[in-house]
């Protein structure tokens, strides 16, 4: 029995024996969906990449993190430590008129170690997270898998690594499952590695079926194309490898204040971050706010954001390129590569499983496919990334806003990072299905659903059950009963085969921050 991702994994012999031999996930794992997602980091040093390390890390008792790698981008590489210069012509040095490059690096601080940084305070709040839960990798662990990608120049994949050979040994490796790569920046450390991979073995007996089983492993999570490295050798060289693009993405950006819905404001203000972010112990201290005193790099005429009670034009008057207007001091700065993860995390709704599935980090729409590209011409003005960052994420109103789901989440984990005891912090409702996963409809049936629910910490919880607007039906079903934990739902006359119903079981309880979770039941329509 074919399990639900059906793709074949490498064999660690592969290269010796030159035969290839694909293995179902299912022969190797009784029940995929208790597998954690296994996931690399790639992150350049912007200060949003730093803030969503500090949440992601937050989250690594769900998921199974292999790698956490430096990585240049176009807005941060560090040289090559010589005299050499570097341009690419429309890159962020080229605009607002700044005339700044060729230069010999760019927006990289001497010594930059933020992924190091965030991994000491993980360590220093480790016993507390493993009090709230005994999943929690260890520091030591996470130490041992940080390596220096292609950070040199940007878009520059013209040398192995660390970082690109310890990318391709896990590309290579027999574990089973999909492995996930994000790009918080650049992709150049990532297109090193297949690109090692292709010159390696694309002249020797099997190159065919390996470069297929790669393709069926690897599936990548940009945060759009920083520097063109997708564009440029990943998709032309590798075209049947899957990059997921989320569309309908809850605003976890900069600039998420600009059109946030009054019932998310709160969740960006200084006083809700403070609470419960910026004052919870080593990970809050390293999390970046508006108006903090810090700056990247120092001197850097994009980084702003330290700086508090100043006007965007007396800002300007200082030298500085106001991209993105001034907001209160201590409230919410960005984590922009958020997106890329939010889908991993074992929140119940499995998101991870299929881009088009939906969840915390949106999702991909079944007809686009592709990085997502940021891009704006050469001659840009502060006014066009302005209006980019606070007009791309909005969410369409048939998509649920998880904002706050996502940040009383959040919340909970800094608390849990803070708390010696568990009495003292909230925790997960519990829930399980009794019924299949998957279940086959045809039009005009009821079929009456059955669940369990509690809570660890005998908090009030709430059931609803709800149809995901994830685009695989053109009729939605209606429900009875949806506030209980036995629903019946109606597949409408009108259905068509092979059509599928995404339905959700929420379960929201009353502790404080109050946190949710759920599970999907797939209804497919047969004849």
């Amino acid at each position: 029995m074919k399990c639900a991702y059906n793709r074949p994994y490498l064999l660690g012999m592969y290269f010796l024996l030159f035969t290839i031999v694909s293995v179902n996930f299912a022969s190797a794992q009784s029940n995929f969906s208790e597998v954690k997602p296994r996931i690399i980091i790639t992150a350049d040093p912007e200060l949003d990449d730093q803030n969503s390390l500090i949440r992601f890390l937050l989250y690594s008792n769900e998921v199974n993190i292999e790698g956490l790698i430096y990585a240049s981008s176009g807005f941060h590489w560090k040289g090559d430590g010589t005299s050499k210069k570097w341009f690419v012509p429309g890159r962020e040095y080229d605009r607002f008129n700044m005339n700044i490059c060729p230069c010999t690096s760019w927006r990289w601080k001497e010594a930059e170690s933020f992924i190091h940084d965030v991994v000491g305070a993980y360590s220093a709040s480790y016993e507390q997270l493993r009090i709230h839960d005994n999943d929690y990798p260890s520091p030591e662990y996470l130490s041992s898998i940080i390596r220096y990608g292609n950070i040199e120049f940007d878009g520059d994949y013209s040398k192995d690594t660390p970082g690109s050979e310890w990318i391709e040994k896990l590309i290579l490796d027999d574990q089973p499952g999909p492995l996930f790569i994000t790009a918080w920046g650049g992709g150049s450390t990532i297109a090193r590695a297949l690109y090692a991979i292709e010159s390696k073995y694309r002249y020797q007996h099997g190159w065919k079926e390996l470069k297929a089983q790669i393709s069926n492993k690897v599936i990548l999570l940009p945060s759009g194309d920083q520097d063109d490295t997708f564009a440029t050798y990943v998709e032309p060289h590798w075209p049947q490898i899957e990059i997921r693009k989320f569309s309908n993405v809850p605003n976890y950006g900069y600039g998420a204040q600009i059109n946030a819905k009054p019932s998310n404001l709160p969740f960006l203000s200084a006083d809700w971050m403070t609470e419960y972010v910026t004052s919870r112990g080593p990970l809050g201290a390293l999390y970046r706010v508006w108006g903090d005193g810090q700056q990247m790099v120092e001197g850097d005429q994009l980084d702003y954001f330290g700086l508090k009670g100043l006007t965007a034009q007396e800002l300007r008057d200082r030298g500085y390129i106001v991209w993105l207007p001034p907001q209160e001091a201590g409230s919410w700065l960005g984590e922009g590569d958020n997106h890329t993860v939010m889908n991993m995390l074992g929140n119940g709704l499995n998101a991870y499983k299929e881009a088009h599935y939906g969840g915390w980090g949106g999702y991909e729409p079944v007809d686009e496919r592709g990085p997502s590209r940021f891009q704006l011409p050469p001659n840009a003005t502060e006014e066009d990334m302005a209006a980019l960052l606070s007009s791309s994420k909005n969410i369409p109103s048939d998509f649920p806003d998880f904002f706050p789901q996502a940040q009383n989440d959040f919340a909970a984990r800094m608390i849990w990072a803070t708390t010696d005891s568990y009495e003292q912090a909230n925790h997960h409702p519990q829930s399980s299905l009794e019924v299949p996963s998957v279940i086959k409809v045809v039009p005009n049936q009821s079929v009456s659903l059955f669940a369990k629910a509690n809570d660890p910490d005998e908090d009030a919880i709430f059931v609803k059950w709800w149809l995901m607007p994830n685009g695989t039906y053109q009729t939605p079903v209606s429900f009875e009963d949806a506030f209980s934990l036995h629903p019946t739902v109606f597949i409408p006359a009108e259905s068509k085969v092979g059509e599928v119903y995404h339905i959700i079981m929420e379960v929201v309880d009353s502790g404080t921050p109050s946190l949710t979770t759920y599970k999907r039941i797939l209804l497919k329509v047969l004849d």
